[in-house]
């Protein structure tokens, strides 16, 4: 087991500085932010907070809102909360143990353990970056008028583009994919406007419903909108992006770290909450509140939007924020698959080879499904990718609330009491819902 993390830490930079000029930039920047000062924390959490609202959290939260109106904004709420919980934790033992969650999982698990992981992860990035790209295809598509195939295509390489601000360090792709965030919430300001919801409905659909679990189709989003929320490569990812703050052992400044990081961690997915409650609003208001609850796809909310809510700029603004999300995306998944492979499998890659990797792997399935179905199967792939994604999760959950919890790994910063209680029964509806959902796949089969 790694006794001393810092030294190592610090060896690692040092060798990176060595190799990288893009490195050592990024270490000089961040030795010139004043420590201790909040925004010196900020930026991990957005890069976190892209995967919380990107085109599956879309398509998941568009089908509930059009299908069952405001009810199923209790679950956005309650996989908000519990992602914020989970990301919290995750956080707290990449900034205290200086090492992230696939680092600890290699470490303290068998090689079969670990593989098993590293395969459910990768899994579950392909299948995240499969709603990216398919996602974005139809944003173009909306936009310019593109066939879903070249859309598909230019969304694949698009990644590139984003990525290539992290050869100036990783402060100015931050920046870039905190622009992309706020532009999207003021798309959904002006969605919200132009929709005129029934904010007294919308507050009801905030108390759980007892429908959940005897309505099939119901189940079924309400585990698409708890994996498009709570991603499994997220929790990964966030645990390394935080290990920069992990330099000294002392519990002032591992605290005043924990401060800084926590207050960027809950200010950006509680922004990310504001935009995934948004759609589901919107799409209440706009598409169940005049009869048309059988929109389930991205290409005929765009086409019916215009004309219901009565402006042009509401499918402008739907497509292009769709764009913003589906570009975000894709820097976290490929941030992401760099973590899990080096973390589990002590193998690096460069992140235009990653992104080449992951984006391969991606343009198969959305290919055969826009040639298959055309626009109006997109939706059914994004809600099942979703899926895959709440089925991966248990695995990257456990380990870490059992890594938290541990007081020989996290010292006084372990996660106890009403946290570690609160983490166990995140785990356990996790759990529950994957269950009920495949027991009732398995009843209709």
């Amino acid at each position: 087991m790694n006794t001393n993390p810092p030294a190592l830490a610090e060896l690692s930079a040092a060798q990176s500085d060595a190799q990288s000029p893009a490195a050592s930039r990024e270490r000089r920047q961040r030795a010139a932010r004043p420590r201790g000062r909040w925004y010196s924390f900020a930026g991990a959490g957005a890069l976190v907070a892209v995967g919380y609202m990107d085109p599956g959290n879309w398509a998941t939260a568009l089908a509930s809102g059009a299908r069952y109106g405001y009810s199923l904004l209790f679950v956005v709420l309650l996989a908000s909360l519990m992602g914020m919980l989970l990301q919290w934790i995750a956080s707290r033992v990449g900034v205290v143990t200086g090492r992230d969650l696939a680092q600890l999982c290699r470490e303290r698990f068998g090689r079969r353990t670990t593989l098993v992981l590293w395969i459910a992860c990768e899994i579950a990035i392909i299948a995240c970056d499969v709603a990216e790209v398919v996602g974005s295809a139809v944003a173009l598509q909306m936009l310019f008028g593109l066939s879903l195939t070249v859309g598909v295509l230019i969304s694949a390489v698009a990644t590139f583009t984003m990525l290539a601000l992290q050869s100036r360090g990783r402060r100015p792709l931050q920046r870039a994919v905190a622009v992309l965030i706020f532009f999207v919430s003021f798309c959904f300001v002006v969605e919200l406007a132009l929709a005129h919801p029934v904010w007294g409905d919308a507050m009801r659909g905030l108390a759980p419903s007892p429908a959940l679990l005897r309505d099939a189709g119901m189940l079924w989003l309400a585990a698409g909108v708890l994996g498009a929320t709570v991603m499994p490569h997220n929790l990964y990812l966030h645990s390394a992006l935080v290990k920069e703050h992990a330099g000294a052992r002392d519990d002032a400044t591992i605290g005043r770290a924990l401060r800084g990081v926590n207050i960027d961690t809950f200010g950006s997915l509680g922004l990310a909450f504001v935009v995934n409650a948004s759609l589901l609003v919107v799409a209440a208001a706009v598409f169940h509140a005049t009869g048309h609850t059988n929109v389930d796809d991205l290409a005929d909310a765009h086409r019916l939007i215009e004309p219901l809510v009565g402006s042009h700029w509401a499918g402008v603004v739907f497509a292009a924020a769709l764009l913003a999300c589906g570009l975000n995306a894709t820097v976290t998944g490929t941030l992401a698959g760099q973590v899990v492979m080096e973390g589990f499998l002590r193998l690096k890659m460069a992140p235009w080879a990653r992104a080449l990797l992951t984006r391969g792997l991606a343009i198969g399935p959305a290919l055969v499904a826009v040639a298959s179905f055309g626009q109006h199967g997109s939706n059914a792939l994004l809600v099942a990718t979703q899926v895959v994604l709440s089925l991966q999760l248990p695995l990257a959950v456990i380990p870490l609330v059992r890594f938290a919890s541990d007081a020989g790994l996290m010292g006084r910063w372990r996660v106890a009491r009403v946290p570690l209680a609160l983490a166990w029964a995140c785990a356990g509806v996790i759990v529950a819902l994957n269950g009920a959902m495949l027991w009732q796949a398995v009843s209709v089969g």
